[in-house]
């Protein structure tokens, strides 16, 4: 007698291994194979946040990220054109501290990353010179290489913040690995000199940057990341 578990997934994890279920029977069956392959680079702006417990107010931290990327189209299902996306970026992500004690102190911790997002992609649109309609999703690692604090304000006064958090301040990377789920959305134009896509996306952080443990200051503490970037590629190998 066959037993069935039901496993809910809820949030965006949850969507993530939704549409890679709804994609892989797609792939297993035969459609119009492609081995298109082609490389080239992006740049961008990050809006970062740190999602924290205990809760720290925040704005913002606004940055750039620029990198490598590189793509291999494998099918045409339909009208749905399938593949992968690869990135390596450098990104200076973090968070900026809203301070609203009276103190006039300005808090921004910036944390550099390499990192790599690799993405089931579809499109739908032309595949040559024209334009086509892009959804992404899949994970993410990076790996933390710096970290800096900007304090400011004139005089550094910790005594008024209204939730006494202040354990953030001086405190050290303790997981320099960060993983998690990434999806967006996107417009490519394809011309005669190669592919130009204008995309958003948005990251989940799983893992935390400082020690969850019961030792630890924070439960808590994952990337949120809203990315806006133009990617160029340009073809290496191509079936059409």
């Amino acid at each position: 007698m066959t037993t069935i578990r039901h496993i809910h997934l809820q949030g965006p994890l949850g969507m993530i291994v939704l549409l890679w279920m709804l994609v892989l029977p797609l792939q297993a069956q035969v459609g119009e194979k492609r081995n298109d392959f082609a490389i080239g680079g992006n740049a961008g702006m990050l809006m970062t946040r740190m999602d924290i417990t205990p809760t720290i107010k925040q704005t913002l931290k606004n940055a750039p990220t620029f990198g490598f990327s590189a793509r291999y189209i494998c099918e045409k299902y339909f009208t749905a054109i399938c593949g992968v996306a690869m990135e390596v970026n450098y990104a200076n992500i973090g968070w900026k501290e809203q301070i609203e004690d009276g103190s006039g102190n300005t808090y921004k911790r910036s944390l550099t990353y390499i990192q790599v997002p690799i993405l089931m992609q579809m499109g739908w649109g032309r595949e040559q010179r024209g334009a086509k309609f892009l959804i992404e999703a899949g994970p993410q690692l990076g790996y933390n290489i710096g970290s800096s604090e900007t304090y400011g304000g004139g005089v550094w006064d910790t005594s008024k913040r209204p939730n006494n958090v202040v354990q953030q301040y001086g405190l050290g990377v303790y997981n320099k690995l960060d993983y998690g789920i990434a999806a967006g959305l996107g417009l490519e134009v394809s011309t005669p000199i190669g592919h130009f896509i204008l995309g958003g996306r948005y990251y989940f952080g799983l893992g935390d940057v400082f020690d969850n443990s019961k030792k630890g200051d924070f439960s808590r503490s994952a990337h949120q990341t809203i990315s806006a970037k133009l990617t160029y590629l340009f073809d290496i190998v191509k079936t059409k």
